[in-house]
């Protein structure tokens, strides 16, 4: 029953493109803001939704869940389309703000390393 899990995806991914539209034009930006965001957190929550408890169970819940898995990947591939060139010509600010994430980021794991490894000596 994959049927029931691309059906409740591809609703999702609409509703959640449609939402990122409209964010986009009410902020004046011609994009579509968070909108693949969007559409996983209503996977997330129709997915769990009582409402959707008879779509949710049995064979159903196999197509379901496999969605749910591929989700995470289709972000990825979905973010990999981005148009990065057009981001760094549009201002210095869009490639420090990357920059300075990503370098954050890394200076954060030997933190968050030694947090979590104090825990287990607990």
């Amino acid at each position: 029953m994959l049927v029931y899990g691309v059906a409740l995806l591809s609703a999702c991914l609409l509703l959640g493109m449609l939402a990122g539209q409209a964010l986009g034009l009410a902020l004046g930006i011609d994009a579509n803001v968070g909108g693949v965001g969007i559409a996983m957190l209503l996977l997330v929550i129709s997915s769990n939704s009582p409402r959707f408890k008879t779509l949710t169970s049995g064979a159903a819940a196999q197509g379901i869940g496999f969605w749910s898995a591929m989700y995470i990947p289709i972000v990825v591939a979905m973010a990999a389309q981005q148009n990065v060139a057009a981001a760094a010509s549009g201002g210095l600010l869009a490639v420090v703000a990357g920059v300075a994430a990503v370098v954050v980021s890394f200076a954060l794991v030997p933190i968050l390393s030694r947090l979590g490894s104090r825990g287990d000596d607990a």
